[in-house]
């Protein structure tokens, strides 16, 4: 998704974890100052989340192998996010998925995937699920059961751009846009009009075309797509999102699934329930009272919740869409 507003906010975007980041800023003698906080918040998760860091927390945890590990407050938060989206999902969206993320092939990052590297496909099963992990929160003391691999993927992304958003209208008290490649967060006072945002598959697609757009004045919209991050693995497409259920990708529903929440994190969650589970989203959606707009493989598109008509501009719009690191 690609955010665009009318008054034309400044704006920056670049390269991070593994994605594009764009930031969006009301006043544009803000811009240094949300920047700065933006950087702050990406580094840190990055040393606290990261699954392509040796150093990273997420992999001093996981190379516990069944010992008691005390983690720091921003880690103890991504892992609370993560433990809350599995428990609203009922396992759905689960962070015990780190083992069958590896099995496909996607344990380097996206960028230095290359054919050579990509062995046969050994399905690592079912994952233990997130009532496996013996988390203390108080103490801030993890410990996981041998052989169990967490990836925060699914929310760390979404968390960073909540987090970043909120600070950073803090800090510079103008509205504020943040994207992490899909993942988008607003706070602060929106522009005239609110926020426009362009709905696309790939955010790193040529933005030339016009797209669907949608305005949002609060909380976050995000995209979960399977067609974008995707690479081969004996003659079948294989992607980033995960079934805990049997450790593979889902039945091919959904091109990409957009959602509109209270936070990006809340968005996220929900757009990548909605893939896991393909025609059943639809009536989860429903209940959950979640505007949304699925795109089936074949193009058809199905709006819930008063998401409204596709209107389609051209290009001036922030960009949301999916292709974002997990």
């Amino acid at each position: 998704m690609t955010p665009a507003a009318p008054a034309t906010p400044a704006s920056v975007s670049f390269s991070a974890l593994g994605t594009t980041a764009a930031l969006l800023v009301t006043d544009p003698g803000a811009m240094t100052a949300a920047r700065r906080v933006l950087d702050d918040e990406l580094a840190a998760v990055d040393a606290a989340c990261s699954r392509f860091r040796s150093d990273s927390e997420l992999s001093r945890v996981n190379a516990a192998a069944g010992a008691a590990v005390h983690v720091r407050a921003l880690f103890a938060e991504a892992l609370d996010v993560a433990l809350h989206a599995a428990q609203v999902t009922a396992g759905v969206v689960d962070p015990t998925v780190g083992s069958a993320v590896r099995a496909l092939g996607y344990d380097i990052t996206f960028a230095a995937l290359r054919p050579q590297d990509l062995g046969p496909i050994r399905l690592a099963g079912p994952s233990a699920g997130w009532r496996a992990v013996d988390w203390d929160r108080s103490a801030r003391r993890l410990r996981l059961p041998p052989g169990v691999v967490l990836d925060l993927g699914a929310t760390a992304k979404a968390l960073t751009a909540d987090r970043a958003a909120d600070r950073a209208a803090e800090v510079t008290g103008c509205g504020v846009l943040v994207n992490l490649g899909g993942d988008l967060s607003v706070a602060g006072d929106p522009p005239p009009g609110g926020w426009r945002i362009a709905l696309a598959d790939d955010h790193a697609a040529p933005g030339t075309a016009a797209r669907p757009t949608v305005s949002i004045t609060e909380g976050g919209i995000a995209t979960s797509g399977t067609s974008v991050r995707t690479w081969a693995r004996e003659g079948r497409r294989v992607h980033h999102i995960v079934d805990p259920a049997t450790g593979d990708n889902p039945t091919p529903v959904w091109r990409t699934v957009s959602v509109a929440a209270f936070s990006c994190v809340a968005a996220n969650t929900a757009s990548t329930e909605a893939v896991v589970l393909g025609d059943r989203a639809l009536g989860r959606l429903r209940r959950a009272g979640l505007p949304a707009r699925l795109v089936r493989m074949d193009g058809t598109v199905e709006l819930v919740c008063g998401w409204p008509e596709d209107t389609v501009q051209e290009n001036t719009a922030a960009e949301n869409s999916s292709g974002g690191a997990r």
